[in-house]
């Protein structure tokens, strides 16, 4: 056997393997005969079929089995071997279509191959994040939120501001009916109109006007997509047929249970100081994923790095057979330049600072996303054992799927917390309402 890798550019190559019958030969009468003692062919008794039979009948795909698994195994190792850098996998010339495996002994093939150039990362680069401070307004705003979730719901029989409606929504011109809820909060234009109603009223109103030509709150309001939505304007009829209201729940234990667990929560001044920790723990977290995207996109757009982009079009092509067209891959190949950018990337940050995730940390991560789902601070001593084989169970799913997500999601948080240490982060306070009316 033979393999040579013939670099044509910079980032691409053709890998050659030359296979002589030596090669393959002793691999192919094994598994004939294999086949000799498993094989029930009429006329021969189980374990006495023939070898010569069997290489007659079943020959040319043991053949091909053997050479397309010797084939594998050898690229692998010449790749791993003499540490080359693919992009994907090697890919098939289409030469190869016309061997005559009848009657060939010796076989050539050919794959086309691109490679990954090694490059600098741009750590030279600033980054801005945010310290985020709560404001009053925040904080009030989440205590009305709070009341008003865990509030009583009742039906007076007519409306005032802040209910909600519930009834038959028509379009007056038009085939749409549907039965809805209308908060009265969202209504920009004649609110007046739905105040003071009842059940049995009627109330006409121009949707645009009425919803301030908001596509947002008109498809929250008809259960429509807001791309269909958008066409939809002219006169409607409402027939109420009764109306919600909220009672804010009152600041008491009961709330404090609901809310923090039994007991954990006793007064006013430990609820204050939940919340707002709970609201500036979220705050970091939304202010953390913001810093992370903008690492990811200054150094993605600023590495200097050469791709083989036609091979990544083809390879993207082969492996996605059935589910991208090649007018697809056009379409959305700087989405897919870029996520490939970030993987370089990130590998090279692993390999260079030798970073790694012990299969210790994939489970303790793991529980503790359980733990979180079941509202539970710590594990309950008898419930050690249990959670144990709950957590190794779900990361043996789906053929250890979970495990490798679990595992590359710690690795990817592993090498962002690296790229914050080596980058320079430079960190802007600001108060939560500007940083909710930032768009990103």
């Amino acid at each position: 056997m033979n393999i040579t890798l013939n670099q044509t550019d910079s980032t691409n190559a053709q890998l050659k393997v030359v296979l002589e019958e030596a090669d393959y030969a002793p691999k192919v009468d094994q598994q004939v005969k294999e086949y000799s003692k498993k094989a029930q062919i009429k006329g021969f008794r189980p374990g006495k079929v023939p070898a010569a039979l069997v290489k007659k009948m079943y020959g040319k795909s043991i053949l091909v089995e053997q050479i397309n698994k010797l084939l594998q195994e050898e690229i692998s190792k010449y790749i791993k071997d003499n540490d080359v850098k693919l992009l994907g996998e090697p890919l098939p010339e289409p030469s190869q279509d016309n061997i005559d495996w009848d009657n060939q002994k010796n076989f050539e093939f050919t794959y086309q191959v691109g490679l990954l150039p090694d490059f600098n990362l741009p750590l030279d680069k600033s980054v801005e994040g945010y310290s985020v401070a709560l404001d009053q307004k925040t904080i009030d705003e989440a205590y009305e939120n709070l009341k008003r979730q865990f509030g009583k719901t009742t039906n007076p029989e007519t409306s005032e501001a802040n209910d909600f409606i519930y009834g038959e929504l028509k379009q007056v011109d038009g085939e749409f009916a549907s039965k809805t809820l209308i908060p009265t909060a969202r209504v920009v234009e004649g609110q007046e109109k739905f105040l003071g109603v009842k059940a049995g009223d009627v109330i006409r109103f121009d949707i645009r006007k009425t919803f301030g030509d908001d596509n947002a709150a008109l498809a929250h309001v008809t259960g429509l997509s807001k791309e269909v939505t958008a066409d939809l304007n002219g006169e409607f009829e409402f027939t109420v047929d009764k109306i919600n209201r909220t009672e804010a729940a009152e600041l008491n234990q009961e709330l404090f249970d609901k809310l923090f667990g039994k007991d954990e929560v006793k007064t006013e001044e430990e609820f204050d100081a939940k919340v707002r920790e709970t609201i500036e723990e979220n705050y970091k977290t939304e202010a953390d994923n913001l810093l992370n995207r903008r690492i990811i996109d200054t150094l993605v757009d600023n590495v200097d790095v050469a791709l083989p982009t036609e091979f990544f079009k083809r390879w993207l092509l082969v492996t996605n057979e059935g589910k991208l067209t090649a007018e697809q891959i056009d379409e959305n190949f700087d989405q897919y330049t870029k996520e490939l950018k970030w993987s370089m990337i990130k590998n090279k940050v692993v390999a260079d600072n030798d970073l790694k995730v012990s299969n210790d940390e994939v489970v303790a991560a793991t529980k503790q996303k359980m733990l979180a789902q079941f509202n539970m601070p710590e594990i309950p001593e008898e419930l050690a054992e249990s959670m144990n084989n709950y957590a190794n169970q779900y990361l043996q799913q789906d053929n250890g799927r979970n495990y490798i997500q679990e595992y590359e999601q710690l690795l990817a948080e592993k090498v962002l917390a690296k790229l914050k240490e080596q980058m320079t982060v430079v960190e802007k306070t600001i108060t939560s309402e500007d940083f909710r009316n930032m768009s990103f």
